[in-house]
C-alpha cells in the first residue's frame, strides 16, 4: 500500500482535532510542569491532588472516573505521591478489594502551597486566549471529554 499522498497529509496536518488537542497540551503541560517543578510537582500530580481535597475520600475507580482515565495509570501516578507521604491508600473495612485514597496533611499543606503557581500559569494561559472565547472553549472541551465516557 503506498504511503498517504501529500495532500492527504496536509488535510490531517491542518484538521485533525486530536493532533491540534495533542500539541495545545503539551504545551499547556509545559507551563503547569514548569510552575510545579520547584515543589517536586508535575501538572498531573497536581490534578491528583487537588481531586482528593475533599471531605470524603475517593476510591481508585472514583478518581480515574473524575480525570477520565484508567485506575491502572491512577495507581502507578499515585505510588511517587504514597512514598512522599503526600497521600494515604487505605482499604475499605467493608470491602477490602476498594482502595480509598486520602490526602495527608502534608499533601494538604504542599497543595496550597501549589495553588499560587496554578493560579499563574493558568492565567498565564488564559492571557494567550481571546477571554470572549473562553467559555466557548471551556465548552466544546467539556462536551469532548463526556462524548469519550
Amino acid at each position: 500500500m503506498p504511503a498517504p499522498s501529500r495532500e492527504t497529509t496536509l488535510t490531517v496536518r491542518n484538521s485533525c482535532l486530536c493532533l491540534r488537542v495533542q500539541r495545545a497540551s503539551r504545551a499547556i503541560g509545559r507551563i503547569f510542569d514548569d510552575a510545579f517543578r520547584p515543589l517536586g510537582l508535575n501538572n498531573f500530580q497536581y490534578s491528583l491532588l487537588m481531586m482528593l481535597n475533599r471531605p470524603s475520600p475517593l476510591t481508585v475507580g472514583g478518581l480515574a472516573e473524575c480525570l477520565a482515565m484508567d485506575q491502572t495509570t491512577i495507581s502507578a501516578n499515585l505510588k511517587p505521591l504514597e512514598r512522599r507521604r503526600l497521600v494515604t491508600i487505605r482499604r475499605a473495612a467493608e470491602d477490602a478489594r476498594v482502595k480509598h485514597i486520602v490526602l495527608t496533611s502534608a499533601g494538604s499543606a504542599l497543595l496550597a502551597r501549589a495553588v499560587e503557581r496554578w493560579q499563574t500559569a493558568n492565567d498565564a494561559v488564559r492571557a494567550s486566549i481571546n477571554s470572549a472565547d473562553l467559555p466557548a472553549l471551556y465548552s466544546s472541551l467539556d462536551t469532548i471529554a463526556e462524548a469519550g465516557r
